[in-house]
Order: structure tokens, then C-alpha cells, then sequence
């Protein structure tokens, strides 16, 4: 066992004696299983795609915007902003996504939020058309949101295939 401390940028590299990757041959192959670390805010994240995609394409199939909808929204955002709150605690103990995973996913993230927000507006005070238009912006910022959240799966198998 290592000795060395694993505060260091390279956490993924040096301390793969702490949070080691099972391995073990399969029928099919060589098979990795997730780091621990990586479950909960995987969880989350997956609990967000399925929330906000409920949300956005069933708000399209009927082309208007209704309160189930927008809970679907906010469901979506809370468990974004869980499963972000957790990868940022993998961050101060040593990991780093990268600048481009951070930007795109803070910008999906409000983007998100003024989705919610503005949603919940157009619900409770909006006009029919209104309500009959919306679809047009939820998936545009769906798919702006697919960036982050596709980036962070392929980092996320990328990081296991390497140890």
C-alpha cells in the first residue's frame, strides 16, 4: 500500500489504492464496475436526464405546457443540483473535471433554472399561446443540457478505462 497523500490533482492516478476499480473477467470480456465514489452523483445526474427529458418531450408530444410538466422541471433541476453539489465535493478532495465540463455544466445548469423558473411563470400567469409555444425553448435548452451531461458520462467511462 501507498503512502503517499492524496490530495493531489491527480487523485484518479495516485489514489487508486483508496477508491480501486473492481475488475474481473467475464463470459463477454474484461469488465470494470464503477469507483464508489462516483454511484451517488451518477444516481443523480441519471435521475435529472430522466425528470427534465419527461418533462420537455411529453410538454412536446401535447404541444402545451402543463403544471406536471413544470414539476417534472423542477424535479429535473433539484436532482442536477444535487448530483452537481456532489462531483464538486470530488473536486475539493482532489479531482478536476476541466474547464470545459465546469463551463457547460454551470451554463446548462442555468439554463435549467430560467427554464424552471420561467416555466412556472408561464403556468400560473401565461396566455394560452403562451403555454402553446413553450416547447419550442424546452428543447433547445434539453439539448444545450445533453453537453454537460453526455461530457461528464464519456469523462466518467474514460477515467475507468484508464486505471
Amino acid at each position: 500500500m501507498r503512502s503517499r497523500s492524496c490530495s493531489s490533482a491527480r487523485m484518479l492516478v495516485d489514489c487508486a489504492h483508496v477508491m480501486p476499480a473492481r475488475h474481473h473477467i467475464t463470459a463477454s470480456g474484461y469488465h470494470t464496475h464503477m469507483p464508489a465514489y462516483l454511484i451517488w452523483p451518477t444516481i443523480a445526474m441519471t435521475l435529472a436526464f430522466a425528470f427534465y427529458t419527461l418533462g420537455v418531450w411529453a410538454e412536446r408530444l401535447v404541444r402545451d405546457l402543463r403544471g406536471w410538466h413544470v414539476i417534472a422541471f423542477w424535479l429535473g433541476l433539484s436532482f442536477d443540483a444535487y448530483g452537481t453539489y456532489l462531483m464538486e465535493q470530488m473536486t475539493t478532495g482532489g479531482m478536476n473535471s476541466g474547464w470545459f465540463h465546469t463551463l457547460t455544466g454551470f451554463s446548462a445548469f442555468a439554463l435549467m433554472a430560467l427554464h424552471a423558473g420561467w416555466a412556472t411563470w408561464v403556468v400560473l400567469r401565461g396566455s394560452a399561446t403562451q403555454r402553446a409555444s413553450f416547447h419550442r425553448y424546452s428543447v433547445a435548452v434539453w439539448t444545450l443540457w445533453l453537453v454537460p451531461y453526455l461530457g461528464g458520462m464519456i469523462a466518467g467511462m474514460m477515467t475507468s478505462a484508464w486505471k
